[in-house]
């Protein structure tokens, strides 16, 4: 099977020749081919040549777009920082000082340079990888990306004390999520992931009467472009099991303070869990062998449907040999 062939295999509900590989690579990547991360996550042919070389040397399935939060924040109209060896940094979240909608820029796909730069990312995935590689667009989700326009604590305050405001903004940030997600499908990803990491940190109800909703519309849209629903939130989302099990995601991310086998109870036997181990502790730190055993672990926790995956995102600290650890092929 090729990769992309495998991939969708497990989606499909089949029995794949190896378990898919999926593992979260940015500073990582950037590093592995002589690269730095301002470099990766301000120019497409970085990430290009970073996700096909480690594809084909760590044995991936699939190839994305992920490099940091601030793609779409960018697009409204956010100052960008870009550090040689860490994330970008927001310098001025929009909505900091001021509440009104109004002043935001409507973010152009085609036009926003950090958005257009990713779907030059896809189309040279597309022209260059063809259908070997499953490929994956990458959208932030209501909650973080209003978090990243209103800045964290305002963002977290607006959800208790605004709650109107806060639902205005984030579906503000679902707009401009489906279009940007409908550009990344034409240019060539066939799966969109959703990041929405600060919903873990907000309480079920929360969640439920109020991110969950827009959550859902976002996946709805998605799936009617015809594209794969990845959603990946970090940390520990066991509170939000009830309400995630009903977004109908293809696949679900979990982090490794998570229970696999409590996420299966809760989300059924179709959704493909990716995850979970920790990638710290186990896959940086090792050994090798330690790094085998776990993932074989998640897979007996989880059943299939089943990824390989770590519970984030793969530290650039990690010594190749433990990556190729994670990815030694598991037969299903």
């Amino acid at each position: 099977m090729t990769p992309r062939e495998r991939y969708l295999t497990v989606l499909r509900g089949g029995r794949p020749d190896i378990l898919p590989r999926l593992p979260i690579l940015m500073q990582f990547a950037a590093e592995y081919i002589g690269s730095n991360y301002g470099a990766f996550a301000s120019d497409h042919r970085v990430r290009v040549e970073a996700n096909f070389r480690c594809a084909e040397d760590f044995g991936l399935d699939q190839v994305n777009t992920m490099s940091d939060p601030y793609c779409e924040t960018s697009g409204f109209g956010a100052p960008i920082e870009y550090q040689r060896d860490g994330v970008p940094i927001c310098l001025k979240p929009p909505l900091e000082d001021d509440r009104d909608l109004s002043h935001l820029t409507n973010p152009d796909p085609m036009v926003a340079p950090r958005m257009r730069d990713r779907l030059d990312q896809l189309r040279a995935y597309r022209d260059h990888g063809g259908d070997r590689y499953s490929i994956m667009g990458w959208v932030e989700g209501p909650a973080a990306e209003a978090a990243d326009l209103r800045g964290v604590s305002n963002f977290l305050m607006d959800l208790l004390d605004d709650s109107e405001y806060a639902t205005a903004l984030m579906d503000r940030c679902i707009e401009v999520a489906i279009g940007f997600a409908r550009a990344q499908v034409a240019a060539g990803a066939d799966t969109i992931g959703i990041g929405d990491a600060i919903a873990s940190q907000v309480s079920a109800r929360v969640y439920e009467s109020l991110i969950l909703p827009l959550e859902k519309r976002l996946v709805d849209a998605l799936h009617g472009m015809g594209a794969i629903v990845r959603l990946h939130i970090c940390g520990n989302i066991t509170h939000l099991l009830p309400g995630i099990a009903t977004l109908g995601v293809d696949i679900l991310d979990v982090d490794h303070m998570v229970d696999l086998a409590e996420v299966r109870r809760n989300v059924g036997p179709r959704v493909v869990l990716a995850g979970n181990v920790d990638p710290v502790s186990c896959v940086m730190r090792g050994p090798a062998e330690k790094v085998k055993q776990a993932i074989a672990g998640c897979y007996r926790e989880a059943g299939m449907p089943f990824m390989v995956n770590a519970g984030c995102e793969i530290p650039a600290a990690t010594p190749p040999a433990h990556l190729h650890a994670l990815c030694d092929p598991i037969a299903p």
